[in-house]
């Protein structure tokens, strides 16, 4: 069984996915990182000024999406990405091996910049211009619509920024599935962390290929209620409806 957590970089959900861990014991746990992504988010937590230097050389549209992340995240009193390293550090604490299962980001944002036509990349700066201008209120919003109409968001995002929706969600769903469907022949419990956009792509390509899995959104992860019974325990009351 492989189980998809819908996860968004830039909230506050670390303790409900430990909680998930604990429910579920997997075997293996997944993240949606490469290891080189996996090693700068390391470098942000323990030499900030080697992290921040680091970021020059990465492409234009990588920086950009980079700065939203940590801009929003920030708001929610978290780091972008915490929820990733959450991930990897229950696995070496509990010693599951732990997978990288997504893109190498530089190389993917560097191709995606070359191919995209000049009308797109224009659009593209114009929004993550005004990307910096948005608060709390307007990302949970925008989430809000994202959560009740997402075959439309996609389709909307797909008809502004075409190059965007085959390279970040097409075409990294389908390498990440592939990446899911190699471990699933070594492992009969699988956990795999990815953002909430990918998990119907991904559940879709693993149900043509008859294997079972099941997911937990985002919403589900932010309606989770965590009830303490003691000064140093507690349980998770965990909701959700597999796919």
């Amino acid at each position: 069984m492989i189980t998809l957590i819908g996860t968004g970089h830039v909230f506050d959900l670390s303790t409900a996915i430990q909680g998930i861990f604990e429910e579920k014991q997997p075997e293996c746990i997944c993240v949606e990182l490469d290891s080189q992504r996996y090693q700068a988010l390391i470098m942000r937590n323990t030499d900030p000024v080697r992290y921040e230097a680091s970021k020059k050389n990465l492409p234009i549209v990588y920086k950009m999406l980079a700065r939203f992340q940590e801009s929003m995240a920030k708001q929610y009193g978290v780091n972008a990405g915490d929820e990733m390293l959450t991930a990897i550090t229950y696995a070496q604490t509990h010693q599951l091996p732990v997978e990288f299962i997504d893109v190498n980001a530089h190389h993917l944002f560097t191709t995606m910049w070359k191919t995209m036509p000049f009308t797109e990349k224009f659009r593209l700066l114009i929004s993550g211009f005004l990307g910096f201008f948005i608060n709390k209120k307007t990302v949970e919003a925008e989430l809000k619509h994202y959560q009740d109409n997402f075959d439309a968001y996609i389709e909307q995002i797909g008809k502004k920024f075409p190059t965007i929706k085959r390279v970040l969600i097409d075409e990294r769903n389908q390498h990440m599935t592939n990446n899911l469907i190699s471990l699933h022949e070594k492992h009969q419990k699988i956990i795999a962390c990815v953002g909430d956009g990918h998990i119907s792509g991904i559940t879709k390509l693993l149900q043509e290929k008859n294997i079972s899995c099941e997911t937990i959104r985002l919403v589900d992860l932010q309606n989770m209620k965590i009830k303490k019974t003691d000064g140093v325990s507690a349980h998770f009351s965990v909701s959700y409806k597999p796919l």
